[in-house]
């Protein structure tokens, strides 16, 4: 039998951690002996475990190290992690280290050493001395990249006392909960983060504009809620179109109906940009006087505007380079305290992929499945609310103005 000894610390029983990893162990076909188990009294108190895992297979044992590994358990001998140098330019060893969002650390020179720059989807390397997590294209040749999940460490992401306060989604995705209660604690989160110097980024969708929310996203950049716009051509355009022509492809915001030759007015709204320059030179020459982009340029704050296959136009603002949006909207992400997503599935789920997993997340979407989606793919600390985002936002602005 081959034999490996885990350990494991923080909240693991109410959090359902202990029986995972237990049922892991079983469902792999290996066995185990729980060497020692210190619980917590209270319920601020971390438990310890100590486990011993056996296996008849050493390939069966690495593999199951690698899913205890993501679990939040860590060897007790952990030795020096495995790192072999890039072959190439974007290329790394096959037996690479995939990381997670959570805080991870890796064993090296006899410690426990913490990466920078945490994300899922990357790999683990190590330069002048630094361990960070970078995207597979950003490796360069000879680059030592951590392989297999010996000698790493990752956080369980627990909940704290901010998450508490701020946990009205703990359950699973449902509709059937108080939407105006939800707002105002994210009222209050907002308000908290303003006041401590937070920084709050918004992911939005055109659907904010279609659903009357955009003056309400607009009193929110106004108010200095928002530190960041992350989006893609289409917002803008009928963001812009709305403050030019009170229309949101060509339907009138005020009735719902559409009006005549409605149709061209998303177009206008690009032409009266191209005319400018930028959306920047518009606001500044007067030509577009309201809206979410107008007071984000009169505020200084920053956006990304990432273009698509379908986009009209697009403006001149919009990044058409795909690798280069990324880049920009990571760049911008990083550091937020907060990151509200509205209504836009692609780039919220893109967004998710960017950012640590001990950033409060929060999504709003008439579409439950666009939460779902977002925790499938490893954002498990987004907090859903499934509701009107136009409603959502309008309510959330009131709250913030009184």
């Amino acid at each position: 039998m081959h034999t490996r000894r885990f350990l494991a610390e923080g909240h693991l029983i109410d959090s359902g951690i202990l029986t995972r990893m237990l049922n892991t162990i079983v469902d792999a076909g290996a066995d185990y002996r729980i060497v020692s188990f210190a619980m917590g009294k209270v319920r601020t108190d971390s438990s310890r475990l100590d486990l011993e895992v056996q296996c008849a297979e050493e390939a069966r044992l690495a593999s199951l190290t690698g899913l205890l590994v993501n679990q939040g358990c860590f060897e007790k001998d952990p030795g020096e992690a495995l790192l072999r140098p890039a072959p190439k330019d974007s290329c790394v060893p096959a037996d690479f280290y995939a990381t997670t969002n959570r805080r991870t650390q890796v064993h090296r020179g006899g410690a426990w050493r913490d990466v920078a720059d945490m994300r899922m989807d990357g790999v683990i390397i190590e330069r002048d001395g630094a361990l960070s997590c970078r995207l597979i294209r950003e490796v360069k040749a000879g680059d030592p990249v951590v392989c297999s999940s010996r000698g790493v460490r990752i956080f369980p992401l627990f909940q704290d006392g901010d998450s508490e306060e701020f946990g009205f989604m703990a359950s699973d995705v449902s509709s059937e909960r108080s939407v105006d209660v939800a707002v105002a604690r994210v009222a209050e989160e907002m308000a908290r983060q303003k006041r401590d110097g937070g920084r709050v980024v918004v992911v939005a969708g055109p659907v904010v504009i279609h659903t009357g929310g955009g003056p309400a996203l607009a009193a929110l950049v106004r108010g200095g809620f928002v530190a960041g716009l992350l989006a893609g051509n289409a917002l803008a355009v009928h963001d812009i179109e709305s403050a030019l022509f009170g229309t949101s492809l060509g339907i009138a915001l005020d009735t719902g109906k559409p009006v005549f030759e409605g149709h061209r007015n998303h177009i206008r709204a690009i032409n009266t940009v191209f005319a400018h320059g930028s959306i920047a030179a518009a606001v500044t020459a007067g030509a577009v006087t309201s809206g979410v982009m107008y007071e984000c340029v009169r505020a200084g704050v920053p956006y990304v505007l990432a273009g698509s296959l379908r986009d009209d136009g697009p403006l001149p603002d919009t990044e058409m380079d795909m690798l280069a949006a990324q880049r920009a909207y990571g760049k911008l992400v990083k550091g937020a305290s907060m990151v509200i997503m509205l209504s836009s599935m692609l780039h919220s789920i893109a967004t998710g992929n960017m950012i640590p997993a001990w950033t409060k997340t929060l999504c709003v979407d008439i579409n439950p499945a666009v939460v779902t989606k977002l925790s499938d793919r490893g954002s498990g600390q987004t907090i859903g609310i499934v509701t009107d985002v136009g409603l959502f936002l309008r309510s959330l602005a009131e709250k913030l103005q009184r």
